[in-house]
């Protein structure tokens, strides 16, 4: 597979990848996980310390067992986040952000302030849009 040759934002649009593009198939895939309902609340979570299963759950508030934990098994198969297991009864299982994952943080933040900044804006076109069409 032939990566691009220069950076996306630089093609011109006629030599854009489509989505059947061999080469968007990974991108489409990380995105699916790091654009997912609860995977920046948890990699905010974990950015200063590792964390307990049952100390995210309670700090991030709304999540369910069952997506919180497939939320950490896919960040910790793309290698976001490490695993590791405290032989104890019961097991001592912590979380934490891996130098991988540490990266995503970067964008995430940057992703956080856009829409703080925009909301209003956001908030505003939503309500023309609902005016103009109905809701949903």
């Amino acid at each position: 597979m032939k990566p691009l040759a220069k950076p996306v934002e630089e093609l011109p649009r006629e030599q854009l990848p489509h989505h059947e593009d061999p080469r968007c198939v990974p991108v489409r895939r990380l995105l699916q996980t790091v654009g997912s309902k609860w995977c920046s609340l948890v990699v905010a979570h974990l950015e200063y310390e590792p964390r307990r299963f049952s100390d995210l759950k309670r700090s991030i508030g709304g999540v369910t067992q069952k997506s919180l934990t497939a939320t950490l098994r896919e960040l910790e198969k793309d290698g976001l986040v490490n695993r590791v297991v405290t032989p104890s009864i019961p097991p001592r299982v912590d979380y934490s952000l891996t130098p991988l994952g540490r990266t995503l943080l970067v964008p995430l933040k940057a992703l956080t302030n856009w829409a703080i900044e925009n909301e209003a804006a956001v908030s505003s076109a939503r309500e023309r849009f609902e005016r103009e069409n109905g809701p949903d």
